[in-house]
């Protein structure tokens, strides 16, 4: 999850040239720069020209980042500054990339708080602006200040997207009627020729010591929210079922240490593996690793801190994986509750009976695996494709 996609062929080309504005871009690791990654290389590279911040000042970071830069078929522009924020001084720079590149739309990789510069982007020619949001809008919407400056954000911009029902319904509240309406789903796609039932599980199985055993995966950033340490709780009710169970944990992040303290607490630490940190090319083979994908997400800090949509449901279903979801923000909406895996709710300890009884379930049941996975495989083909999601943008560009 280090790093991602790399280019290819393009075939959407928008109306204007496009200055993208953000300060998530990789090399910077994580789910909203791959995403806006992705999408830029679905558009016409020129057309395209992005405007983003530094990731690192040290030397392995600079290097990183010229490399990365190197190999984008758009031209890429770094701000001096690691965060991007819409001060003063970066927005008369992005004003001068729009009127130094002939740019006519202007699209916000993130709405909160690079949004804030629409006004002035529009003034020095801007004709189209889009702002995207991702879960910490919804999370901007429930604090009073905030919500004022995401209602700013949503008069100001053409189109504010949205992942799900669930960031669309709390966003809307906040930014008036008038710009709900103009509001647009853009969720995240995936890439159904990368993540598909022959990705290479085995051969991360066997590399891994697990070949003849049932594995369950989870791909995903080590941080509390994500749900890990219930997995881990869950893990003595899996084994009590199904004894050689192994939990598959792809990602790297700060939880870590705590999670295989809780491993060793819970006596399960033999049977739980961590990759740690992971390449972008390699993530569909340890998808295929698994049998079942699980990733119990839960709500923390009083709703500011949710799931916006949660790529990884879809990307697993893509694969032909049944998927464990949990009930935090926008996942549900990654998942057919019922027919692409389940929806496990409720707190910690709750989470971790459900997410046990139901991954025993499908440990156990092979033709309801396969089910599952085929209607997975089916939906995100019919909904998620990139062709589909980047021809969706270029029509609002």
């Amino acid at each position: 999850m280090d790093k991602a996609p790399t280019p290819r062929p393009t075939t959407h080309k928008p109306p204007h040239k496009t200055l993208v504005v953000t300060n998530d871009f990789p090399p910077r690791p994580g789910g909203i720069q791959n995403f806006l990654h992705s999408m830029c290389l679905r558009l016409d590279p020129e057309q395209v020209v992005v405007y983003a911040s530094t990731w690192k000042r040290d030397a392995e970071g600079r290097a990183a980042t010229r490399d990365f830069d190197a190999r984008q078929p758009y031209e890429v522009v770094r701000d001096r500054a690691t965060m991007l924020l819409p001060t003063p001084r970066v927005t008369r720079r992005a004003a001068g990339l729009l009127r130094a590149h002939g740019c006519g739309a202007v699209w916000f990789g993130a709405a909160a708080p690079l949004g804030l510069m629409a006004p002035a982007l529009r003034r020095a020619g801007a004709e189209r602006l889009v702002a995207t949001t991702h879960g910490h809008e919804a999370g901007w919407a429930q604090l009073p200040v905030a919500r004022q400056l995401l209602r700013r954000i949503g008069e100001s911009a053409d189109t504010l997207t949205y992942l799900g029902e669930y960031t669309r319904v709390r966003i809307a509240r906040a930014i008036g009627a008038e710009a709900a309406a103009r509001m647009v789903q853009v969720p995240p796609g995936v890439d159904e020729t990368a993540f598909h039932p022959d990705s290479g599980g085995a051969a991360v199985r066997a590399r891994l010591g697990l070949a003849d055993r049932p594995v369950l995966v989870c791909v995903s950033r080590l941080v509390p929210r994500k749900g890990q340490d219930t997995l881990i709780r869950a893990m003595p009710r899996i084994l009590a079922a199904e004894p050689d169970t192994a939990l598959l944990v792809v990602g790297g992040g700060p939880y870590r240490g705590d999670l295989e303290k809780l491993a060793a607490a819970t006596g399960v630490a033999g049977s739980v593996h961590f990759t740690g940190a992971v390449p972008w090319e390699e993530l569909p083979a340890h998808f295929g690793a698994g049998d079942v994908f699980a990733m119990p997400c839960r709500t923390r800090r009083g709703g500011l801190d949710v799931e916006g949509l949660g790529i990884v449901y879809l990307e697993a279903s893509s694969t032909g994986l049944p998927v464990v979801a949990g009930d935090s923000g926008g996942a549900p909406d990654a998942v057919l509750d019922g027919e692409t895996g389940w929806v496990v709710r409720g707190g910690a300890e709750r989470q971790a009976e459900q997410a046990a009884e139901h991954i025993v379930t499908l440990l156990g049941d092979a033709e309801l695996r396969a089910r599952m996975g085929a209607r997975g495989r089916a939906w995100v083909a019919e909904r998620w494709r990139w062709d589909l999601l980047a021809e969706r943008l270029t029509s609002l560009l």
